[in-house]
């Protein structure tokens, strides 16, 4: 069954794009929990963190380089990173991605 996700890679769905290339793309959370609240999603369907195999290394560096570079790019100093894996720890999109939040004082712990 395709996620909401897949179907925005495939062009199925609109997103507000804010980075792509290759391996990856960035849109703005349509329900942001900040100022700034940008997901990063690889292209290649991978459920969360508990799915990947050691074939996935280069493209999790990947990931988290370029979250780092798209938070900047949107203006932050410094920011959240989040990947959520499994339901209960708030994972509603079973294909991984990661959260960049950013934009105001953050509290922790975070749940």
């Amino acid at each position: 069954m395709a996620t909401i996700f897949d179907k925005i890679i495939s062009g199925e769905l609109p997103c507000d794009e804010v980075y792509t290339d290759d391996k990856c793309l960035a849109f703005k959370d349509i329900t942001p929990q900040a100022p700034t609240h940008i997901l990063l999603i690889p292209r290649k369907p991978i459920k969360s963190l508990q799915y990947l195999k050691c074939e996935d290394q280069e493209l999790m560096g990947h990931l988290l380089l370029k979250s780092s570079e798209i938070a900047k790019a949107a203006g932050l100093e410094s920011w959240r990173t989040v990947i959520n894996t499994g339901a209960e720890s708030g994972q509603t999109v079973f294909h991984l991605h990661i959260h960049i939040i950013g934009g105001r004082k953050l509290s922790w712990p975070p749940g």
